[in-house]
């Protein structure tokens, strides 16, 4: 028997207009105190007023900390642990983009074992369960409602670093589109492609095997057919109206597609992993500064067409999940065509097409490809392999825009 496949999600995941509703009655199965970690523009909100409201309601006390940055700097997760600690909490709500999800996540380990974060940098380092954490996204793009790693920007590296563990994984996702309506053209169109990524790079992963070991020694194990699952359900639902969310975004039902296809890509990357456009992203967004869904999705159709030789039934696949027709079509004219498409949505919701234009300076590409190179735990993960010869000419044909140029 070979079918094989592992999976870690939350507890609960509550999905559809109006969830938010549900907050206080969440929250009540696990105490009666809660901190809350938010950013400045949704403190400022309606629908944030409500939510705390309705926690005052259900007889819930809350400690609000409506400063989370971007990235979230290591420094700032210190800075609100030592409060909350005073506070005593039973649980923490995270409410916004994927930062104050991470935030929250990082406030529930600190506050739990203590130390300080660099402690946990990397895979299996968080020693035992968290404080609860309730994730309630804003945004439709990073998928940290259900997966078990949070990223932070820490000023004495280059670039920013990753705690995964298991144990950060929500116990509750609450994810309601209609907090996502308010968000504009721009950051809809990052957030999705964002979430595209994760999944594409989610189902063209390695398939590691059986090992009954792996999941014990990875939090990142590779495809299975049930990351495989979720996968495809997110290419399908983001291929189909990410476009039109973004040119519309007062439309229901393609917010609610999108942010469904952002969960859906969270369950499956979360234990699938993500490979070479991450990898890449890592050192570019550190020179560049932009933002990482940003530059995940530049990278993407270059990755697809270096990938193609070693995944092209995948890659059909995910060409049917577009909507793609695929009659007549070979399998190599599947992986093509769906290539194209990926760059032509892309494209048509402002994704900036090469590496030059987001700013990475000529003369950082042979150290832009080491470094990525270096990151063992996204480049292990990549269906074709990568030396440095054939990550900077990856890199060179990013920062060209030659997509042919990736066909070594």
């Amino acid at each position: 028997m070979s079918l094989f496949a592992a999976i870690r999600l939350p507890r609960e995941i509550l999905f559809g207009k109006g969830q938010r509703h549900v907050i206080p009655t969440v929250a009540a199965r696990l105490g009666r105190r809660a901190l809350v970690c938010t950013d400045e523009r949704f403190a400022a909100t309606v629908a944030f007023a409500e939510i705390m409201a309705a926690l005052d309601g259900a007889s819930i006390d809350v400690l609000v900390q409506d400063r989370v940055l971007p990235d979230v700097p290591r420094d700032t997760v210190a800075a609100c642990v030592e409060v909350a600690r005073q506070f005593a909490p039973d649980m923490v709500i995270g409410i916004g983009g994927g930062s104050c999800l991470d935030m929250a996540k990082c406030a529930a380990l600190l506050i739990s074992h203590g130390g300080q974060l660099q402690d946990y940098y990397g895979e299996f380092k968080v020693p035992g369960p968290t404080l609860p954490l309730i994730a309630v996204p804003t945004t439709a793009g990073t998928g940290s409602e259900v997966t078990p790693v949070a990223v932070i920007s820490d000023p004495d590296r280059t670039m920013k670093v990753g705690i995964s563990s298991p144990y950060l994984i929500a116990a509750a996702a609450i994810c309601d589109p209609e907090l996502t309506m308010t968000c504009p053209p721009g950051l809809t169109a990052i957030a999705g492609a964002d979430a595209l990524t994760h999944a594409i790079e989610a189902f063209t992963a390695v398939r590691r095997g059986t090992d009954p070991s792996l999941p014990q020694q990875h939090v990142f194990i590779g495809k299975s057919a049930l990351t495989d699952h979720f996968a495809l359900l997110a290419i399908k639902l983001l291929g189909r109206s990410l476009e039109k969310a973004y040119r519309d975004p007062a439309d229901e039902d393609a917010r609610a597609d999108v942010m469904m296809g952002a969960l859906a890509a969270g369950c499956a990357f979360g234990t699938a992993g993500t490979a070479a456009a991450h990898a890449v992203q890592y050192p570019v967004g550190a020179l560049t500064h932009t933002a990482h869904g940003l530059g995940v999705a530049t990278m993407l159709p270059y990755v697809m067409k270096y990938n193609r030789a070693a995944a092209a039934a995948e890659m059909t696949e995910i060409g049917l999940a577009l909507g793609l027709d695929g009659r007549d079509r070979s399998t190599g004219e599947m992986a093509d065509a769906a290539i194209d498409e990926i760059g032509r949505l892309f494209g048509a919701i402002g994704i900036t097409p090469t590496l030059a234009k987001l700013g990475l300076p000529a003369d950082k590409l042979d150290w832009t490809a080491e470094q990525a190179l270096g990151i063992d735990r996204l480049i292990k993960n990549n269906p074709r392999p990568f030396d440095l010869a054939a990550m900077r000419g990856l890199i060179q044909a990013a920062y060209d825009g030659d997509l042919a140029a990736c066909v070594m």
